[in-house]
C-alpha cells in the first residue's frame, strides 16, 4: 500500500530540479529540496514517538519550514493540525484537549504560556518553530536523515484535522482524508487549468484551508511553483505580477490591490488567473477589477468540511455574485430546509453537496456528524439556490436567515440593494431580536468619506424596491464591519452588538 496522498501529488511533480517555491528572502527551494526536507521532518516526528494516526498541532507564523512539516507529517502517517495564529492560549487549550495530538508546534515567544497548556492537555511533545523557519522542530528536522520511506496510507485514512470557526457554538474537528484532499486538489487543477509553468503568489496563511490545501496542494498536484510570501503585501505582489501567472486571494486582497494606481492592464497583462475565496465577492469589486485589468476575477466556493465545492468556468461566463458550477466529481443540490425535498431551479434552499472532496465527519463527535448528513448529502448550512444554466449563487447561512413576522428575509437580497446605493461601499443586514415581529431586519452600512448618506436616505432608497417585511427597521453606519482572518463578515457580533436595539 502507498501513502495515498503523497503519492498521487509526487507522480505529477516535474524534474526535481524544477523550482517547487521562493521563500521570502529570495531562497529558491526545488523540489527535490522539498523532498528531502519533507523527508527530514517526517524523520524527526517519527523520532519522537509519532505513530500513524497520530494529531501534530502546529500554532506557528508562516513559514515554508511550516509547509515541509505539514508534508512531513502525512508522509510519516500524521494527521495534520493547522491552528490559528489568533488564537488565546485558553482557545489554543480547547484544541489540544479535544484533538490530543502527539506533538505540539508553537511560536517560541508563545512556548512559557502554552508549554504549561500543552502539559495539562497530555501533549507527549511541545517543540517550537517560528516566522524564520527556526527552532526546536526545525533543529531536529536538521539532524534527521534526508531520506524516508513513506508510511503507508489509504485514501480513508485520515491526512488532516481542521477546526470549524466555532461562531454558532464550540469549534468542530472537520475529519479529511487523503482521498478527500487528493481529490480536490486534482478536480481544482483541471478546472483552473493549471500545469507545471504556473507560479503562484502566494500571500495567504496556511492555518486555513484556502492557503494550506487550495493553494499548496494545488501547486504541487500541477507540479507548478509558488512565490511564498509572509504576508499580504499589495505593493510586493503588483511587482510580482510580471513573474507569475497565478494569484489566490480573499476579496480584501483585490479590494486594497484597486486602490493602487499601478494597478493597470500593463501590469496584469502577464497574469492568467486571479481566484477569489473564503467570503463573498463584492458585484462592485468584480466589475472594477474587470475595467482595471481587463481580467474577470473567478469567485468560487468551499468549506471547512469539504475543500472546495464550485467554480466559475475557466474559459465560459464568469458571473459576479455567483460561484459558479460543481466541480467534477461534485454534486449540488438545493432542498427544503424543512422536508428535505429537493427545490426547483431558481428556488432558495438548504445547499447540500455530495463528492469524494466531503469529510468524514466531526471529530468525536458522531451525533453532529450523524445530524449534518441528509441521505448521504452534507448539509452545508449555506442558503442558495442553482439557476437554469447550472450557476450556484450563495444567498446566506441559515443561521443569518431572518424571520421578521412570519416572513424569510434572506439577507444577501436586502444587501444587494443597499450595495447598489450610490455612495454605499458595502453592508451587513442581520435580524435581531423585536418584540412585535420576532426578528427586526437590521442593517449596519459602510459609506464612502463625504457620500452624505443617513438613515432616512437608504431607507427612502429602499422603499418601492423591497417587500415592506423585508425593508430594515433601522440603518447604523460603521467604519468598517469586523472580519475574520478570511475576510468574512462575523455576523454573530453584530448581531451581539446591536441585540438590544428594538428593546430600548
Amino acid at each position: 500500500m502507498t501513502n495515498h496522498l503523497i503519492d498521487l501529488l509526487r507522480s505529477r511533480q516535474p524534474d526535481l530540479s524544477r523550482p517547487f517555491a521562493e521563500a521570502p528572502d529570495g531562497t529558491v527551494y526545488t523540489y527535490a529540496d522539498l523532498e528531502r526536507r519533507s523527508a527530514q521532518y517526517a524523520n524527526a516526528l517519527i523520532a519522537l514517538g509519532l505513530a500513524p494516526g497520530d494529531r501534530v498541532a502546529l500554532q506557528v507564523e508562516k513559514s515554508l519550514e511550516a509547509i515541509f512539516a505539514y508534508l512531513g507529517t502525512v508522509r510519516a502517517g500524521g494527521v495534520f493540525l493547522p491552528l490559528n495564529t489568533a488564537y488565546t492560549a485558553p482557545e489554543v487549550a480547547y484544541f489540544l484537549r479535544d484533538a490530543v495530538p502527539a506533538v505540539f508546534v508553537c511560536d517560541p515567544a508563545s512556548l512559557p504560556t502554552l508549554a504549561p497548556v500543552a502539559a495539562a492537555a497530555g501533549v507527549g511533545s511541545v517543540l517550537t518553530l517560528d516566522a524564520q523557519g527556526r527552532g526546536s522542530l526545525a533543529q531536529a528536522a536538521d539532524a534527521a536523515p534526508t531520506t524516508f520511506a513513506d508510511v503507508p496510507r489509504a485514501a480513508d485514512d485520515l491526512a488532516a484535522l481542521l477546526y470549524t470557526s466555532g461562531t454558532t457554538g464550540r469549534s468542530k474537528g472537520a475529519m479529511l482524508t487523503h482521498g478527500n484532499l487528493a481529490s480536490n486538489a486534482f478536480a481544482l487543477v483541471e478546472t483552473w487549468r493549471f500545469t507545471a509553468d504556473d507560479v503562484l503568489i502566494h500571500a495567504l496563511p496556511i492555518f486555513h484551508t484556502h492557503g494550506l490545501f487550495v493553494a499548496t496542494n494545488v501547486t504541487l498536484a500541477a507540479g507548478a511553483s509558488m512565490i511564498f510570501l509572509a504576508k499580504f503585501d499589495p505593493d510586493g505582489i503588483l511587482k510580482l505580477m510580471g513573474r507569475a501567472s497565478v494569484l489566490m486571494g480573499v476579496p480584501t486582497f483585490y479590494v486594497r490591490l484597486l486602490k493602487s494606481p499601478v494597478l493597470t492592464p500593463a501590469a496584469a497583462a502577464g497574469m492568467r488567473l486571479f481566484i477569489s475565496g473564503s467570503a463573498p465577492l463584492l458585484a462592485e469589486t468584480h466589475r472594477e477589477w474587470s475595467a482595471r485589468t481587463g481580467h474577470a476575477i473567478l469567485e468560487r466556493y468551499g468549506m471547512t468540511e469539504t475543500g472546495m465545492n464550485t467554480s466559475n468556468p475557466y474559459a465560459g461566463a464568469r458571473l459576479a455574485g455567483t460561484v459558479g458550477l460543481p466541480l467534477p466529481g461534485v454534486s449540488v443540490r438545493v432542498v427544503d430546509p424543512v422536508n428535505g425535498r429537493e427545490l426547483i431551479i431558481g428556488a432558495i434552499g438548504m445547499i447540500e453537496v455530495k463528492g469524494p472532496n466531503v469529510f468524514t465527519g466531526y471529530w468525536r463527535m458522531p451525533e453532529k456528524t450523524a445530524a449534518e448528513f441528509h441521505d448521504g448529502w452534507f448539509v452545508t448550512g449555506d442558503l442558495g439556490r442553482i439557476d437554469a444554466a447550472g450557476y450556484v449563487q450563495i444567498v446566506g447561512r441559515g443561521k443569518d436567515l431572518v424571520i421578521s413576522g412570519g416572513f424569510n428575509v434572506y439577507p444577501k437580497e436586502v444587501e444587494g440593494e443597499i450595495d447598489a446605493l450610490d455612495g454605499v461601499i458595502e453592508s451587513a443586514v442581520i435580524g435581531v431580536p423585536h418584540a412585535d415581529f420576532g426578528e427586526g431586519v437590521t442593517a449596519v452600512v459602510v459609506a464612502r468619506p463625504g457620500a452624505g448618506l443617513d438613515e432616512a436616505c437608504v431607507l427612502a432608497a429602499l422603499e418601492g424596491r423591497l417587500a415592506r417585511y423585508k425593508c430594515p427597521k433601522r440603518v447604523f453606519f460603521v467604519d468598517d464591519l469586523p472580519r475574520n482572518t478570511m475576510g468574512k463578515v462575523q455576523k454573530n457580533l453584530l448581531r451581539e452588538q446591536y441585540r438590544e436595539i428594538y428593546a430600548r
